[in-house]
């Protein structure tokens, strides 16, 4: 990771150098915005092509430009948590933080805690990026899982519970129904999972008796 923060200095300087001394500010800042663009481009094609290499360098390149830019070490750290370069993956997304707080790259601190049985970490990281976003049901499935690694069934169900509540869809009811089952509440289980067969048999999501469901933006 210091040699990462390295290459940013450099580089910054290296592009620096490439411009000429009749280039107007005007000019310098439309060719780094063309290149940034294209350096997206290649970044998210490569990271969905799972060509890690090729995007680390876009990245990393995009970086040098704009060494303050949180959304790039956000992806970065996607990037290494793909390769399983966890130590690498939280940096950057502590980085990513550290210059611009947001829910998602605390939720990728959380992920990346779980994948690594650091449950302890994990659910508080979870809890940190539900304090700033609680409206997105992936967010408390995640929270409800870790929940369970740590034995807390209680807090486990009712974070699917709340899930469902924001997104009633039909995976989610299936993973509060297993859910139901390892708790042994079979009762509630077998009453979701008819709610299940009747709403795929009409192609609606099971309705929720007391509460008012409110779909999110994903």
């Amino acid at each position: 990771m210091f040699g990462l923060l390295l290459a940013v200095a450099f580089g910054a300087l290296a592009i620096w150098r490439q411009s000429t001394v009749n280039d107007t500010p005007g000019d310098i800042s439309q060719r780094l915005s063309s290149k940034l663009n294209k350096l997206w481009d290649i970044a998210q094609e490569s990271l969905r092509d799972r060509k890690y290499l090729r995007a680390e360098k876009a990245l990393l390149t995009i970086l040098r430009v704009d060494e303050r830019n949180a959304t790039a070490y956000n992806r970065l750290g996607i990037l290494y948590a793909k390769q399983q370069a966890y130590t690498d993956a939280i940096e950057c997304f502590e980085i990513a933080q550290s210059l611009e707080p947001s829910a998602s790259s605390l939720h990728n601190v959380g992920l990346i805690y779980y994948e690594t049985a650091n449950y302890d970490k994990a659910a508080l990281a979870f809890e940190q990026a539900l304090s700033m976003e609680d409206d997105l049901a992936a967010r408390h499935i995640a929270y409800a899982k870790v929940q369970e690694k740590l034995g807390h069934q209680k807090k486990m169900i009712e974070s699917l519970e709340r899930a469902i509540k924001i997104e009633p869809s039909i995976q989610s009811y299936h993973i509060l129904a297993d859910a139901y089952e390892r708790t042994g509440q079979t009762d509630k289980a077998g009453e979701l999972r008819a709610r299940i067969e009747k709403a795929v048999a009409s192609k609606n999501p099971p309705a929720r008796s007391v509460h008012q469901v409110r779909k999110v933006q994903m």
